[in-house]
């Protein structure tokens, strides 16, 4: 029987399994009936994506009790695959957040208490690092202690299948369905930790995994004699934010052949505390501060800034005595058209090209793919639904991937990482931009030449933050709403379709439902409007807001400019 929030608060203060330091911050609560219900209204929700929340003691947050809860879970999901699925194990790694190695070697206990195989790194480590090894040594899942881009309040479980990409929706319920079954506090088994290792059921990753990794990165590098044609003169700025990329990314740029790499030492100090930024999130130009004022000092042509676990990448590009953020949309549109030219130049464009990228960015990237014979396709949002498309074309034998991408600066090539990789973006965007240079053009060059070639388009994404018990049912209020009354214009625009991906229903201005979507099961509305621009909205799977999407096509720079101010307006009004 479930308990409510004030027993479920109760169970935790009467539980042996709290320290004195847990027992007195949920003591210190006693008298904040709203504070209790926030932290024991129910538990994390554990989904796809795993699990992410703040550092705190209660079932609604991470701590100690959540991980070896859900590592136990996990666990039973890996040995109900048979021995074999035991043996080939599980890798596990962390990033630089706070309780990021100890959360990682709880979990490691747990799971070799349950005789399954751990291998685990010796330190913080890449998020593309982690899906690397768990195909690299054939593993059966895998598991990272990290909350990506999130604000140092947040710790997360980011859970992988033998595949390398993040968790299947049905591995996930049935982790989910263990987690209702087990006692948080005595439902799991544990073992000591150095006992474990010396004895071999926990293997110690190191170098050497680096090592083939890196490998595998430089491989993708299309044309280094691009490259070298400018490293005397070319300039890169690189900040990790004080994260996992600090030793992988610099290393990969010099193997490339960049020679003037220029660190921001400030920020290459591993700390989860990211004590010089608000936000370790490469998507707020904000963040770069310091980036900027070292770039103006060396005369940088290009900044490159990852975000903690080193899965996103950030850029800047100077313009006069002034750096500009290029978008996530912007860069993965460059990638793409970089990619694909230098593969045509150097005669190694597969004939069965293929791209893929999630239904909520740039519509370029279709244009893009398109007109140069690549064939394209959407998913929903997350690299996990991008791995499934390649992985079935690769069974169909139909398309062979050349790149990945989603909007929020997440960038995937090549077949050792099923999911978003900035250590090899990194290397890539290097290697456009000085291709560009080698041309006398800047990326923000670069990009303007290809909206003159393929048309205008411009992207913006809202968030609309709505926290706690309260913003979780404005959630689904606002969602309902909009399913059950549909607008029939937006800032002003007819609305011609609405795709349901919920149920994968399409519904036409006047006609009703015509068509079903070729893949469903997600809660986002898609507005198509009339003059070809995309409205889109969806709560977020790992975070209290709703994200809307705002995909312009316009004649000009100023008519999707005018557009997006419309659009916007009226996105904005949702919230109120």
């Amino acid at each position: 029987m479930m308990r409510t929030y004030k027993e479920e608060y109760q169970h935790w203060l009467d539980s042996p399994a709290l320290n004195e330091a847990e027992w007195a911050e949920l003591n210190a609560i006693a008298d904040d009936e709203k504070e209790i219900e926030n932290r024991f209204y129910a538990p994390l929700s554990f989904g796809t994506a795993g699990l992410r929340g703040t550092m705190k003691v209660g079932l609604h947050h991470m701590n100690i009790h959540i991980i070896r809860h859900a590592t136990q879970a996990f666990a039973n999901v890996i040995a109900a695959e048979g021995p074999d699925a035991m043996e080939k194990g599980i890798a596990i790694a962390h990033d630089c957040r706070l309780n990021g190695r100890q959360f990682a070697e709880e979990a490691a206990c747990v799971m070799a208490a349950n005789g399954i195989h751990v291998r685990l790194f010796e330190s913080l480590r890449p998020t593309p690092e982690l899906s690397f090894a768990v195909l690299h040594y054939g593993c059966t899942a895998g598991l990272n202690v990290t909350a990506s881009h999130n604000p140092k309040e947040y710790n997360g479980y980011k859970v992988y299948w033998s595949d390398g990409a993040q968790l299947p929706p049905q591995k996930a319920e049935a982790i989910a369905q263990q987690m209702d079954a087990i006692d948080i506090f005595t439902g799991f088994k544990t073992c000591d930790f150095e006992q474990a290792v010396a004895d071999g059921r926990i293997e110690i990753l190191g170098e050497e995994t680096d090592e083939a990794f890196l490998k595998e990165v430089m491989a993708m590098s299309i044309d280094r004699e691009a490259v070298a044609a400018v490293a005397d003169e070319f300039k890169i700025v690189y900040t990790p934010f004080h994260g996992c990329g600090y030793k992988l990314v610099p290393e990969a740029l010099r193997r490339l052949g960049i020679k003037h790499l220029f660190p921001v030492e400030e920020q290459m100090v591993i700390d989860g505390n990211f004590p010089t930024v608000d936000s370790p999130n490469p998507e707020n130009p904000e963040g770069f501060y310091l980036a900027v004022d070292l770039a103006k000092k060396v005369g940088s042509d290009l900044i490159i800034g990852t975000d903690p676990d080193s899965d996103r990448i950030g850029t800047m590009v100077r313009r006069g005595d002034e750096y500009v953020t290029i978008s996530g949309n912007q860069m993965g549109v460059l990638l793409l058209d970089y990619i694909i030219r230098a593969k045509q130049r150097t005669g190694t464009l597969e004939p069965n090209a293929g791209a893929v990228a999630s239904i909520v960015t740039t519509s370029m990237a279709r244009t893009v793919a398109e007109a140069n014979g690549v064939h394209f396709e959407d998913t929903f949002t997350g690299f996990k639904f991008m791995a499934e498309r390649i992985a079935a074309w690769e069974a169909a034998g139909s398309y062979k991937y050349i790149f990945a991408f989603e909007e929020s600066y997440g960038y995937m090539v090549g077949d050792y990482v099923r999911d978003k990789d900035a250590v090899t973006a990194s290397m890539l965007v290097a290697e456009m931009a000085a291709d560009y240079h080698r041309q006398g053009m800047t990326l923000l060059d670069a990009i303007n030449a290809l909206y003159e070639k393929y048309g205008w388009f411009r992207e913006k994404t809202l968030n609309l933050v709505m926290p706690g018990l309260d913003g979780l049912q404005k959630m689904e209020a606002l969602m309902s709403s909009m399913r059950a009354e549909p607008p029939k214009e937006i800032g002003g625009t007819e609305v011609v379709r609405l795709r349901d991906y919920l149920d994968g229903s399409i519904f036409v201005a006047g006609l009703g439902k015509v068509d079903k979507t070729p893949f469903a099961g997600s809660n986002v509305l898609y507005f198509e409007l009339a003059d070809g621009s995309v409205f889109i909205i969806r709560p977020s799977g790992t975070e209290p807001k709703i994200k809307i999407y705002l995909l312009i096509r316009g004649e000009s720079s100023a008519d999707c400019d005018e557009k997006l101010a419309r659009y916007l307006d009226y996105a904005e009004s949702l919230s109120k």
